[in-house]
């Protein structure tokens, strides 16, 4: 089904014509990636009563929706590089004692990648997917960990704050973009949470993003800063904000500045989302006017090409993963 989104569409238009001004003309004139060479993988709440989670994958048309996990307990898709899905677990250990585990679009070849338990937390690669930066369990260590796919740790980042999640690799594999507060993730906390950078050898953290003192909307669970998915195409990330009582993308700049509405509608709330590797399509669970968390596939105009899923179950987190 399509949305008409004209007004939403001019806007977001002329946005990205600000982002993407420093671009070269070549690069304007480059042929847009074809979105048909990949599947979307994301996440569904199957069964409630049994706190059932999987992983489910779809062409980008919406068409052969299948179940890729296909396991009871917790199952979440935070990750994907090439024809690799990467997800978080608790199967064959506690109830939501997550580790990593890989697999493809189409469920096949199943396996843990690392023994070290993880966070609730998105993640990221470099060096061709060689290396993952990811966030072990807060019980275990307050670090990001760079592992390879045999699970070896090869190095630990070291922020230095009370909370952090959600690292993300930069384009050239030298920063991590993260969600980190100065204060420990709990009831009533007073600083919410931000996005910082910070390169990989430990040095150079920033903050980037700044919540507005003045917006009394989000409370102490929302996200004020989501997790940050990086453009490698136009070198900007955005995220997650719940800002005058409404879940929106925003995006700002690595070196900093005034972040900016991403998709400025009205009526629909905006959640997690990625951006295919070329950065020309955008992939975003939205709650509808129907009330329905569902997915949507747009390219980088704004303009909404299809709705993805259409059904009362929570359908969330989805990423891009090749065919």
């Amino acid at each position: 089904m399509k949305i008409k989104t004209t007004v939403t569409a001019v806007i977001f238009t002329i946005t990205i014509f600000m982002v993407f001004q420093n671009c070269s003309q070549k690069q304007a004139e480059e042929k847009p990636e074809d979105v048909m060479q990949y599947k979307i993988a994301y996440n569904v709440f199957l069964d409630e009563e049994n706190d059932n989670y999987e992983v489910f994958s779809m062409n980008t048309d919406g068409t052969e929706k299948i179940n890729i996990s296909n396991h009871p307990g917790v199952d979440w898709v935070y990750y994907a590089f090439g024809d690799k899905v990467y997800f978080i677990s608790d199967r064959d250990t506690c109830y939501r004692c997550f580790f990593l585990y890989e697999t493809n679009a189409k469920g096949e070849n199943i396996r843990q990648v690392s023994a070290v338990q993880l966070n609730d937390s998105w993640m990221g690669s470099r060096k061709n997917g060689q290396e993952m930066v990811v966030r072990p369990s807060s019980k275990l260590d307050s670090a990001f960990y760079i592992i390879n796919l045999k699970g070896d740790i090869l190095q630990k980042i070291y922020p230095g704050l009370p909370y952090l999640n959600d690292p993300v690799f930069s384009p050239d594999g030298n920063q991590v973009v993260f969600r980190g507060a100065h204060e420990k993730f709990k009831k009533d906390r007073k600083k919410p949470d931000e996005l910082f950078l910070i390169n990989t050898d430990g040095g150079g953290l920033k903050q980037l993003t700044h919540f507005p003192e003045s917006d009394t909307t989000a409370e102490w669970h929302n996200y004020h800063a989501g997790p940050p998915q990086w453009n490698e195409n136009t070198g900007f990330i955005s995220y997650m904000s719940k800002q005058n009582g409404k879940y929106s993308i925003f995006f700002i700049k690595p070196e900093g500045g005034t972040a900016q509405r991403l998709l400025p509608n009205e009526t629909m709330t905006e959640s997690y989302h990625a951006w295919s590797p070329g950065g020309d399509w955008l992939v975003i669970e939205m709650k509808n006017e129907e009330g329905n968390y569902d997915i949507y596939l747009m390219d980088k105009k704004g303009e909404i090409k299809i709705r993805l899923t259409e059904s009362e179950r929570l359908e969330q987190a989805p990423v891009f993963v090749k065919k």
